[in-house]
């Protein structure tokens, strides 16, 4: 079984030479390409990857937390845009659920 968490989080995007550079301030984490949408893209790879990785390590949490994110009791009503300089970029976060019964076929050593 599949299950996907999405993230939404604020990208700027600006052109250098002939490369358009895209960045995710609140996590550091940049990225580029040849125009704006295949910058957006990159990022958008590149923040995916750096989250299974934090995940697979066991800091996401930590790592989540050190960049300002808090769990919100409640979703808002009407949720606050990204400012106006700011691209908005979806995140997939893939993952596969295992059951338990699944676990045991599988020899790990």
């Amino acid at each position: 079984m599949q299950v996907a968490i999405k993230m939404k989080v604020p990208a700027t995007v600006k052109k250098k030479g002939k490369t358009y550079v895209s960045c995710c301030p609140i996590l550091d984490i940049c990225s580029q390409g040849e125009t704006k949408k295949k910058a957006l893209d990159n990022l958008v790879d590149a923040l995916m990857l750096f989250f299974i990785s934090c995940f697979e390590r066991g800091t996401l949490d930590e790592v989540l937390k050190e960049s300002g994110f808090v769990a919100a009791k409640t979703m808002p009503l009407k949720r606050k845009p990204f400012p106006s300089r700011f691209e908005s970029l979806d995140i997939p976060i893939p993952f596969h659920i295992v059951h338990k019964k699944d676990i045991h076929n599988h020899c790990h050593v």
